[in-house]
């Protein structure tokens, strides 16, 4: 039988069927090791998935606390209510510096992807000073309510309230750990890759908390205020 009476498209199949051989080869050798453009995805992008599932079950946490806290907001025990105590002026101050702080952190991230080391270090800077006046914010509202008899003891309301809120600054002290913990190795070993990485991870959860605290002096803070 002559090669001329063989189809041309049978010849290209038993070319690619022979691996290693010619274009097909390569082309079935590159898919398999994934160094082509459907290989597989960066490290950065693995790490940012990864951290993010992290964060959805963090959010789901403060879901359930606040559910507890709308079914518990009425159960006063004939203590104080938010109207009482909630001090709108402070919570406002509250939230413009959690989200001055979430401002720098953006722009701590575009020093990091230009390599600016000074301004990396003072961006983060700002952010933690911004974070750590949230904090003693916060700390001073807590000492108030406590020195008006209104503990987390005193009703299921200052319960759910304290848990809540409490929680969401434990979130922030932890933060603050996490981005001196960055400030410390962005300034010993510079902008490695992993380093990246890791600030990409930080970055993620201080913006998620400035989200989460939205809602908070939204549905806590605002609503708990109306008559």
């Amino acid at each position: 039988m002559s090669t001329d009476a063989i189809p041309a498209a049978h010849l290209r199949q038993t070319d690619v069927d022979k691996l290693g051989h010619g274009h097909g080869g390569s082309h079935r050798h590159t898919y398999a090791t994934g160094h082509s453009g459907g290989g597989p995805a960066s490290k950065r992008v693995v790490v940012g998935y990864g951290f993010w599932i992290f964060l959805l079950s963090d959010i789901i946490m403060f879901a359930a606390f606040f559910a507890a806290y709308a079914v518990l907001s009425r159960e006063l025990a004939g203590g104080p209510g938010g109207r009482e105590l909630f001090d709108l002026r402070s919570t406002a101050m509250q939230t413009g510096v959690l989200l001055a702080s979430s401002f720098t952190c953006g722009m701590a991230t575009l020093a990091v992807e230009q390599r600016n080391a000074l301004w990396t270090q003072i961006a983060l800077l700002v952010t933690g000073l911004l974070g750590a006046v949230f904090l003693v914010l916060e700390i001073r509202e807590f000492a108030s309510f406590v020195s008006r008899d209104a503990g987390p003891s005193r009703s299921a309301f200052l319960s759910s309230f304290f848990t809540l809120v409490g929680c969401h600054g434990v979130h922030v002290t932890a933060g603050l750990l996490w981005l001196g913990t960055m400030m410390a190795q962005f300034f010993a070993k510079g902008f490695r890759q992993n380093i990246g990485h890791r600030y990409l991870c930080f970055s993620l959860f201080w913006h998620t908390l400035d989200i989460i605290w939205v809602a908070l002096f939204s549905l806590v803070y605002l609503v708990g205020s109306l008559p």
